[in-house]
C-alpha cells in the first residue's frame, strides 16, 4: 500500500495584502488534494503587521487580526494548526503560499529587504525542513522568506519571477535569483529541495497561469519525498 504524504502548508493570514494570498493558497491546497497528499494548514498564533483594507488598499488604524484566525478562513474551522504545536517531524514536505502577509508577518522582507529578519518560530520550522533534507515549495514572495532564512547557512537558487528589486536583494543575501517569464514558470534547487513559483509576483497574471505555476511547483515537490 502506497504510503500517504503528508504536508505542512504554512499560512501567513487571510488577504494579499497583509496576509496569505488566497487564491494561491486554494490552489497550492487543491493541487495538494489532487495528488492524494494529507495537508495540515499551519500558522502562528499572533497578531498580524497591520490590517489592510482591500477595498481602498490602505492601512486601517487601529484594527488588529491574529495570523491563525484569519488563516483559518481559508483552511476552515478548527483545521489550522498553531505554529507552536507544529512539528517538522509530522511531515514530508512544507509549501508555502504567497501574499504580502508572507513579507510582513513571517518576516520583514516588506519593510527591510534584505536586511530582513524572520520570526524565530518561522525561521525554526522552516530551517527544520532543510535540515531533515525535505523538500520545500516556495510560491509568489515566500521565496524571499526561504532566503531570508537561510541567509549565511545556504546559497539558494529560487524564482521571484522577473522583479528587479527582488533579485538585488537575493543577491545581496547570497542567493541565485531566476527570472521566470510568467507565473507559469518553476524554478528547482536540487540540493537544497526547493522548488519555487512566482505566481503573483506576476501582478497581472492570469488565474489560470499561477495555476499551471502552483500545480508544477506541488508535482516538483511531492515527487523529492
Amino acid at each position: 500500500m502506497a504510503k500517504t504524504i503528508k504536508v505542512a502548508v504554512l499560512l501567513a493570514g487571510c488577504g494579499h495584502l497583509d496576509g496569505a494570498e488566497v487564491r494561491e493558497a486554494v490552489l497550492t491546497l487543491l493541487a495538494l488534494d489532487q495528488h492524494g497528499a494529507e495537508v495540515q494548514c499551519i500558522a502562528p498564533d499572533a497578531d498580524q503587521f497591520h490590517v489592510v483594507n482591500h477595498v481602498t488598499g490602505e492601512p486601517v488604524p487601529g484594527a488588529v487580526r491574529n495570523i491563525l484566525e484569519e488563516s483559518s478562513r481559508i483552511a476552515r474551522v478548527g483545521q489550522c494548526l498553531d505554529l507552536a504545536q507544529a512539528k517538522v517531524e509530522d511531515y514530508d514536505a512544507l509549501l508555502m503560499p504567497g501574499g504580502f502577509g508572507v513579507a510582513k508577518n513571517h518576516c520583514s522582507f516588506a519593510f527591510k529587504g534584505a536586511e530582513g529578519d524572520v520570526r524565530p518560530d518561522v525561521a525554526a520550522f522552516l530551517g527544520g525542513f532543510f535540515a531533515a533534507k525535505k523538500p520545500v515549495g516556495a510560491i509568489c514572495i515566500a521565496p524571499a522568506l526561504v532566503a531570508l532564512a537561510l541567509k549565511g547557512k545556504a546559497d539558494a537558487k529560487l524564482t521571484l519571477g522577473d522583479d528587479a528589486g527582488c533579485a538585488a536583494a537575493m543577491a545581496k543575501l547570497g542567493h541565485h535569483h531566476q527570472a521566470t517569464p510568467d507565473a507559469r514558470g518553476v524554478v528547482i534547487d536540487e540540493a537544497l529541495k526547493l522548488i519555487t513559483s512566482p505566481a503573483y509576483m506576476f501582478g497581472d497574471a492570469r488565474l489560470s497561469d499561477v495555476l499551471v505555476g502552483i500545480e508544477r511547483c506541488v508535482a516538483e515537490v511531492l515527487k523529492r519525498v
